[in-house]
């Protein structure tokens, strides 16, 4: 089949078995990981970006040639750009200077425009918190007025959480013969947890929420320490609005160490090169195997690359 543009090809994304890190860890189940760091963008965000943009064209909220803006990690940045580009849209990029580089380079490299807001006082380079974010949150406000633009918005818009319940999560049921009992994700936006979660449960699927563990925002309500290095989520935000009516059974916890360790594990014994995300993922899927869901099959999604975190401490 031939595509009249790389939009097309974000989807469908291939469903690997993690059996050579179950039997290493020496857990009872089934890991299946959905590569979404092989999408164009090089992560998931790209299904939300694809389907946001597309939606806001069709109900006209869109107009031909207007200028696109959202605040990112760098990934939903990445698909925005990809999608802007090729659907004739200038797309501007509004990122904390926590994030790594590479993202940053990636976004100019597909034509974007990319604004870096310096972190709030003490932040560290390579992680970003919930006030770094409510920063750049401002600063995207403040460009949406004056460049008089459409707001992607990630954290509101319905189409993020609608290209996970259409896509994602009934192409992880296809492709394991609907034998998955359990599906987990690390919590940025929540809208690939939220659409998942909505379809999972007509399946009886059970869905959790991944976060950082001083920063159990979703399933405590209270931020011990809000600085790790797992970019694109963790914000410590206890109120998502794709996860407001999300069907959740529960929720999970891993350090930033967890996450390193088990994406460092999936390039070694998988030869997945993945981001800290799906480290994170990984990790706690195994609790899963190792708790409620021993002798079960979890799906997880595989986020982003790891090239885009060549700059920071996953790799040294």
């Amino acid at each position: 089949m031939i595509h009249t543009s790389v939009i097309g090809v974000m989807a469908n994304s291939p469903l690997v078995e993690l059996s050579r890190v179950c039997a290493a860890l020496h857990l009872q189940g089934r890991i299946l990981a959905k590569l979404d760091y092989l999408l164009p963008g090089f992560s998931k965000k790209d299904r939300a970006a694809r389907s946001i943009i597309e939606a806001a064209r069709a109900d006209g909220t869109l107009a031909p040639g207007q200028t696109v803006v959202e605040l990112t990690s760098g990934n939903m940045g990445t698909g925005l750009a990809i999608v802007c580009g090729v659907l004739g849209h200038p797309f501007v990029a509004v990122m904390s200077a926590g994030n790594s580089v590479e993202r940053a380079r990636m976004m100019r490299a597909l034509g974007a425009e990319v604004v870096i807001v310096p972190q709030s006082p003490g932040g560290k380079p390579g992680e970003v918190s919930g006030a770094d974010l409510a920063l750049v949150e401002d600063a995207a406000q403040r460009l949406t007025a004056e460049r008089g633009a459409f707001r992607a918005d990630q954290f509101g818009h319905k189409g993020n959480p609608d290209a996970h319940e259409s896509g994602t999560a009934p192409e992880i049921w296809a492709q394991s013969n609907g034998e998955i009992t359990a599906f987990c994700d690390f919590a940025g936006s929540g809208g690939t947890l939220g659409g998942a979660a909505r379809f999972f449960a007509r399946h009886s699927v059970r869905c959790f929420a991944v976060e950082p563990d001083d920063a159990r925002a979703l399933a405590e309500g209270s931020v011990r320490c809000p600085d790790h290095p797992i970019q694109g989520g963790g914000y410590a935000m206890p109120d998502l609005a794709h996860l407001r009516e999300a069907p959740i059974a529960g929720h999970l916890a891993v350090t930033g160490g967890q996450a390193r360790d088990h994406a460092r594990l999936l390039a070694r014994a998988e030869g997945i090169f993945a981001g800290y995300s799906s480290g994170a993922n990984l990790a706690a899927a195994t609790e899963l195997l190792r708790g409620s869901e021993r002798g079960g099959c979890v799906a997880i999604v595989m986020c982003d690359s790891g090239l885009k975190y060549l700059s920071t401490d996953l790799w040294e």
